[in-house]
């Protein structure tokens, strides 16, 4: 007889809790329940996301004797709290970076992950789904491209452009002290820790505010097109920031971060350089992968018959048949179901940990950009 599938709840409703809920139905799950701003949101989402109901609230909806499975999705101040609660009432969680809106936050939401071990408790840095990121990883850890010497970088989008451009993450009162690194800048960071195994030890940063005002916008959702009118009001959030670093093993790296740069709609692009290869990955172009040698360079395609066992297992689809940001989310989801089901976590699954990594990293670019670039190690 076949198992009862999983009862998912997803906290808040957006851009991010409409890929959820696609991903957490192609996984197998039931979506029982969702919650948004208000009660009257939750309705209207339940029946566009094709959940059983909406719920008057979100604390109620994650500690729901109905649901085994939390899906955290709302604006960022409300995730260590939901989260907490979610461990607490013995629930699966599945929490949105940022962890946490500071480092002692994400720390207190990894001890409980930690102490309820028997649950699940995981974070979509979803970019390590892609099979060729994977198979960079492997030419690293194989020692094929030798001992790393180098890491740098962008991640560069435009839909907070313009002082029009408005969303909840600009606040740092719903988004968190740092906007722009918080929210991408931590991607970066997580892709180049898990692709190098180095760990950033020690930072330099500065940040710029290139609007220091916006105009409020009603709808304020994320990618949504600008709007006209709306008060102009002070942003203390970043645009953009670049950083310098130096990890635990000796390389040295950079990387700049921006929700600022005209025709850049989501460009993240990672290089890691050995003493033997170099190794590119753009999000944008998710199809391959960039090796240059000495003697020349050539592109590994997301081929599941020539890629190394661990990334052909994420190569769902022949070469060819493009894979891209959506499927990530997909083998996310559908790892971290297995461990709610009991099984065992797969190889480079992101859990709280990790999130709390990147938690400090950005606790850490934020005082470093403070200070005027003074250098900071992560604690």
């Amino acid at each position: 007889m076949p198992a009862s599938p999983l009862r998912v709840a997803i906290a808040g409703t957006g851009f991010v809790g409409g890929l959820h809920a696609r991903s957490a139905r192609l996984a197998g799950g039931r979506i029982v329940g969702v919650s948004a701003s208000s009660a009257e949101r939750a309705a209207e989402a339940a029946e566009k996301l094709g959940a059983d109901r909406g719920y008057d609230s979100s604390e109620e909806l994650v500690t729901s004797d109905e649901v085994d499975v939390v899906h955290v999705c709302t604006p960022n101040h409300l995730h260590a709290p939901l989260a907490e609660a979610a461990l607490a009432a013995g629930k699966h969680v599945i929490c949105e970076k940022p962890l946490a809106v500071s480092a002692a936050d994400a720390q207190r939401l990894a001890d409980a992950a930690e102490a309820a071990s028997r649950l699940l408790a995981a974070v979509p840095f979803v970019y390590r789904y892609n099979p060729v990121v994977f198979e960079a990883r492997e030419r690293v850890r194989s020692g094929r491209t030798g001992p790393v010497r180098l890491m740098h970088g962008t991640y560069l989008q435009d839909w907070l452009l313009r002082e029009d451009d408005d969303n909840w993450r600009v606040e740092a009162d719903l988004g968190g002290p740092s906007r722009a690194f918080a929210d991408i800048g931590s991607h970066w960071c997580d892709l180049a820790e898990f692709v190098s195994a180095h760990r950033i030890a020690r930072l330099s940063a500065r940040a710029l505010t290139a609007l220091p005002q916006r105009r409020r916008s009603a709808s304020r959702a994320a990618f949504a097109p600008a709007e006209e009118g709306g008060e102009l009001r002070a942003v203390a959030t970043e645009d953009s920031v670049v950083m310098q670093f130096e990890t635990d093993q000796g390389a040295l790296g950079s990387a700049v971060i921006s929700q600022i740069s005209p025709g850049r709609k989501n460009r993240l692009w990672l290089e890691v350089d050995g003493a033997e290869e170099s190794l590119a990955f753009s999000q944008e172009e998710p199809e391959r992968l960039w090796s240059g040698r000495r003697e020349g360079t050539t592109l590994v395609w997301r081929d599941p018959q020539h890629l190394s066992p661990p990334a052909a297992r994420l190569a769902t689809l022949p070469a060819g048949h493009p894979q891209g940001y959506g499927d990530c989310f997909d083998l996310f989801v559908a790892d971290a179901y297995a461990v709610a089901r009991g099984g065992e976590p797969a190889d480079g699954m992101p859990v709280f940990a990790d999130g709390l990594r990147a938690a400090r990293l950005t606790d850490a670019a934020m005082a470093s950009a403070r200070d005027g670039g003074a250098s900071v190690e992560p604690s």
